[in-house]
């Protein structure tokens, strides 16, 4: 390939960034600096330097974490390394919330401002950064700090992300408050001094210990022991899956009705039996990890506290549909999390449990590699994980076809989240058909459920599908606040608003579809009615309007134009035209709904309509319109008063 750099030059230290990872240059079309004759006539061509393109968001990463940013002399040597236009690599560094194309400081403090942490004093904590720092710290200064979406500590919350540069740099993601500033910003900052990453123990492994499935190891085996793991009863479930075949496999988890925990809820048995028949070779399996939905944080905790257990089921899916590779693609912003399963996948690699010809001696192969992402909602989108798995921008694909069919570098792929996979581990071992005795029959198991907000105890619950709202909200201690409820965001950022009137809903897929919502990602964030919804619809409206890949015109231009919108309903002189602008508002989801590529424009509307068809939104006017009087009569008293002096 030809490629056309600019005169940009990478430094020693970009170069070594990168061949780091890569390993040194072998020709100079590479990059090398050889002087052989011979050495100019040689070059990579074909299949063989396009595979290398995969590498090309780990590359950025090491470069991104080395300097602090990608600059185009990196950029022009990460293209030449893996044949890559610049203009493809600038497309994809530039795509990533995590890495920058402009320089930064060497500390960046990335402040959630997402809906959890918002209520919960995130404002604070920018104005404590902003005292200490300034309006806009310098770049080239020693710290600098951001607004961010959601870090998946909302049970936590508030929360900050600290990036830092260099030979030490690692991230740290940690709850916070106004009072960490100072310790944040203390000068000659060491590794100690930052926020230690934190893990949670779910609220639910209390007394009813003996009912949990998925967190039943939580907070009482070791997550950094293969050994503890083992005794524990680890790798029985791997031992009877090769134990019964591959086809007997595929029959549990179809008689199980497992579910898919993402949001979509596609039947797993029929997913991986659409792999398992596919006879281009080979398959791929995939874990998205990328949770970054705002209010969840299910799969964080499960990461956390039991890593090995997501290795052992990765392991049963790809023998069930004959994948020899897997990747474990992981949201940017969980450092435990990676440094967790990076550890474990070496420990059970160094035990002969993962990448040898002979797993348990039954002669199959498989291996897991860890793929970090780097801050885009979108990659949670399965073809958009696909498109940065390959090395490109996180963009969806047009379906069909499907991954199943033409997946991962165009091969049969089976693609399943976090949740989904821990939950095959009980169904190998105590069968599908007693598996689905648990819940409805229409949702069996049990479903995690991500609480925060205004309750007294936030975290991750398990319970058995039919639990109902009220049930959930009496499990964490009830409303805090006012102790009395506005609204409750259920599903996500993607899903729906209800009120007082959904209490008694069954949690399962049909009953929440017969009150218009959705189960989404298991997220209930709950509002007392002291928050100002109409900002929290606004903060939602600008992260899908901030996530959209831009790909397709309907949620391009549509997530826009909806924030736009709320925007002006929300200001003193959109009085006489709100129902303009909410008409506006309905037309804009429509559109997006049913024109745009992905689920992102399918839903970025979802909650907004909700509250509109609920008369949240009206109560938020009413209630902003208090406000504004309010203050307009307390200025004019003053005014009043001060003209009588």
């Amino acid at each position: 390939m030809d490629l056309r750099l600019s005169s940009a030059t990478a430094t020693d230290a970009e170069r070594s960034a990168v061949d780091a990872l890569l390993g040194l240059p072998d020709t100079r079309w590479e990059g090398g600096d050889r002087e052989d004759a011979a050495d100019a006539r040689i070059a990579r061509t074909g299949a063989v330097q396009r595979a290398r393109r995969t590498e090309l968001l780990p590359v950025l990463h090491a470069v991104q974490k080395a300097i602090g940013w990608v600059s185009w002399g990196a950029l022009n040597y990460v293209s030449l390394r893996l044949t890559v236009p610049p203009a493809e690599a600038y497309g994809v560094a530039s795509f990533y919330a995590m890495l920058s194309t402009e320089p930064q400081a060497g500390r960046v403090i990335h402040v959630c401002d997402d809906v959890a942490c918002r209520i919960a004093g995130a404002g604070a904590i920018t104005d404590a950064l902003r005292t200490q720092l300034g309006e806009h710290p310098s770049p080239s200064g020693a710290c600098t700090f951001l607004d961010s979406p959601c870090l998946g500590l909302c049970e936590r919350a508030p929360a900050v992300l600290v990036q830092r540069t260099g030979l030490d740099a690692d991230l740290a993601i940690a709850p916070a408050s106004p009072g960490h500033v100072p310790g944040l910003l203390a000068a000659g900052l060491s590794a100690p001094d930052y926020p230690e990453p934190v893990e949670s123990i779910p609220q639910a492994a209390g007394p009813d210990r003996d009912k949990l499935r998925l967190l039943r190891r939580i907070g009482v085996v070791d997550p950094t022991s293969l050994a503890a793991y083992r005794e524990a009863g680890g790798y029985a479930a791997l031992d009877r899956a090769m134990d019964i075949g591959t086809q007997a496999l595929r029959d549990e988890v179809t008689a199980s009705k497992l579910m898919g925990r993402g949001g979509a809820a596609f039947p797993t048995g029929r997913k991986w039996s659409a792999v398992a028949e596919q006879s281009a070779q080979p398959h791929y399996l995939v874990c998205n990890a990328d949770e970054s939905e705002p209010g969840t944080f299910k799969d964080r905790v499960l990461m956390e506290g039991d890593p090995f257990a997501l290795i052992e089921a990765m392991t049963i899916a790809a023998y069930a549909t004959g994948c020899s590779y897997g990747y474990l693609y992981i949201r940017g912003e969980y450092p435990l999390a990676t440094a967790r399963l990076a550890a474990a996948i070496h420990q059970v690699r160094e035990a002969g449990l993962l990448g040898g010809t002979d797993i348990l001696g039954r002669g199959f192969c498989f291996d897991i590699e860890l793929r970090r992402g780097a801050g885009a909602y979108i990659c949670g989108e399965e073809t958009a994980l696909i498109n940065s798995i390959e090395g490109f921008r996180g963009e969806p694909r047009n379906k069909p076809p499907f991954p199943v069919a033409v997946g991962l570098f165009a091969k049969p792929t089976v693609i399943n989240n976090v949740e989904t996979l821990l939950n095959v581990l009980d169904i190998v071992v105590d069968g599908g058909e007693s598996y689905a005795a648990v819940g409805t029959p229409d949702s069996t198991g049990t479903k995690l459920f991500c609480l925060s907000g205004y309750v007294k105890m936030p975290g991750v619950y398990e319970v058995p599908f039919g639990a109902t709202l009220r049930e959930l909200l009496d499990l964490a201690g009830g409303i805090t606040g006012s102790k009395r409820l506005q609204a409750i965001m259920l599903g996500g950022a993607a899903g729906t608003f209800v009120t007082e009137d959904a209490l008694d809903t069954s949690l399962t897929f049909e009953g929440t579809r017969e009150i218009g919502a959705s189960l989404g990602s298991g997220v209930i964030f709950v509002l007392d009615d002291t928050v100002d919804l109409l900002d929290t619809l606004t903060r939602i409206a600008a992260f899908f309007r901030d996530e959209s890949c831009g790909q397709c015109v309907p949620c391009r231009v549509g997530t826009v134009r909806q924030e736009e919108a709320l925007v002006r309903l929300g200001r003193p002189s959109a009085n006489g035209a709100r129902g303009d602008d909410k008409a506006l508002l309905a037309d804009l989801a429509g559109v997006m709904s049913n024109a745009s590529i992905c689920g992102l424009g399918h839903t970025a509307a979802t909650a907004l309509s909700s509250a509109l068809k609920a008369g949240l939104l009206d109560n938020a006017f009413q209630r902003a319109d208090a406000v504004r009087t309010g203050a307009a009569g307390a200025k004019s008293a003053t005014t009043s008063a001060e003209e009588e002096r």
